[in-house]
């Protein structure tokens, strides 16, 4: 594979996270398209162009008359849905869609051979209008409102005559879709839970024999193996705290309290700890492990979560291992940034099949990835992963670049694979 373009998506290396193992679900969006929870983007192209996305205003009172000049006014309600539309020319169309019910509503604007999403609006309130803006080509469309708590009620269909091509759109990914996605995935943790608590024994074996060299050998890859789960977090609840908790600064772990998991026995075996008091983090660390493998079989996955929880694992990994301040001593960031890529590349795979009809720069963020895999594995020699403070600076810039692009183009992946109504 050819090597991908240079695109803009550096992480500067002091920049913020804005999530991470645990953190509450929310939407991510692109560089340069941060948008407030009000307001949707549809964002995907079928068969072919650029990812890009169709934004639309803020709710607000709505002072427009029917025959005002400006946007054509549509009504949103489960008995005139739609109304107001009855056609137009190819090109660019803006709607001001007016919610005359008495509950709020999610809008859509469908191709009705398709099923395709042109424009979406969630949360359209009572009495509000609100502005939708895409590209129309020829074809057959109408809107679908779907009312909180009620059935979805398509409203006429409305034909535009000229070339096919228009805007981006979305064919709808349903809850549907991902609980099959869900259950194969829930399945691969389950094997991961396995390969971590026999990881993790070898390192509590190490410190409960004394034997400090064996478990500073044991403790990367019963990290490592945690590290990929990383789509799983949330719904590990109060053990990932335990296991992998972020712990305090790098700088107050000498006289942190609470200071549990893997960190804290790293911390340990860098600085200087004796093997005794190594073994109640150890013993502590195993435990939760335990508990996890033998509790994870109850657990459920949010079939929702998983398009989210892509694009997440990699945007935490520029906000805490490329910054050093998940470096307890083990100088292993760069080692933990490269198992963050396996865990996404896993949850790809399995989306796959959602997306390759859904997201036309797929095989552009496939090379991305591979080009951030293959910058990683050049700090891995002879068995020993460079420490981030090594990194010259045109290093660090690389790794940088590279994951902040791969972060903006699984951005995308969280929006196509965010679960939509469609009845």
């Amino acid at each position: 594979m050819s090597e991908p373009d240079q695109g803009p998506g550096q992480v500067p290396a002091d920049a913020d996270a804005e999530g991470g193992a645990g953190a509450p679900a929310r939407r991510s969006w692109p560089a340069g398209l941060r948008r407030p929870a009000a307001v949707l983007a549809v964002a995907a192209v079928v068969g072919g162009g650029a990812w890009a996305a169709a934004s639309f205003g803020q709710d607000r009172p709505d002072t427009r008359s029917q025959d005002a000049k400006g946007p054509t006014l549509v009504e949103v309600s489960p008995g005139s849905c739609g109304e107001g539309w009855s056609g137009a020319r190819p090109g660019p169309q803006v709607f001001a869609l007016r919610n005359t019910s008495t509950t709020a509503a999610e809008v859509d604007l469908t191709d009705t051979t398709t099923g395709a999403v042109h424009g979406e609006i969630e949360g359209l309130a009572p009495g509000a209008t609100r502005e939708m803006r895409v590209v129309l080509g020829g074809g057959s469309y109408a809107f679908k409102c779907l009312p909180d708590d009620a059935d979805a009620v398509t409203g006429p269909t409305v034909t535009i005559t000229g070339p096919r091509a228009g805007g981006p759109v979305a064919v709808p990914v349903t809850q549907h879709d991902l609980i099959p996605v869900a259950l194969s995935y829930q399945r691969w943790i389950t094997a991961k839970t396995l390969e971590l608590t026999d990881r993790t024994d070898e390192l509590k074996r190490a410190v409960d024999d004394g034997d400090l060299d064996a478990a500073r050998a044991a403790w990367l890859p019963a990290h490592l193996v945690y590290e990929r789960m990383g789509a799983a977090y949330d719904a590990f609840g109060e053990a990932d705290a335990a296991i992998n908790g972020s712990g305090p600064a790098p700088a107050d772990a000498a006289s942190a309290t609470d200071f549990e998991g893997f960190h804290r026995v790293e911390y340990g075996l860098w600085h200087g700890e004796s093997a005794a008091s190594l073994r109640g983090p150890a013993d502590r660390l195993s435990g939760a492990v335990r508990a996890l493998r033998d509790s994870w079989p109850q657990e459920r996955l949010d079939p929702a979560q998983l398009g989210l929880r892509a694009h997440e694992i990699l945007e935490a990994t520029a906000g805490s291992e490329l910054t050093g301040r998940t470096d307890y001593g083990s100088g292993t960031n760069v080692a933990t940034a490269r198992a963050n890529l396996d865990g996404t590349r896993e949850l790809l795979t399995l989306l796959r099949p959602l997306l390759t009809s859904r997201y036309a720069d797929l095989p552009r963020l496939d090379a991305w990835l591979d080009r951030t895999q293959h910058t990683l594995d050049g700090f891995h020699r002879d068995g020993t992963w460079t420490p981030l403070a090594r990194l010259g600076h045109q290093d660090r810039q690389r790794i940088n670049s590279d994951i902040g692009q791969a972060v903006e183009l699984l951005a995308p992946v969280a929006t196509i694979c965010d679960a939509r109504r469609t009845a």
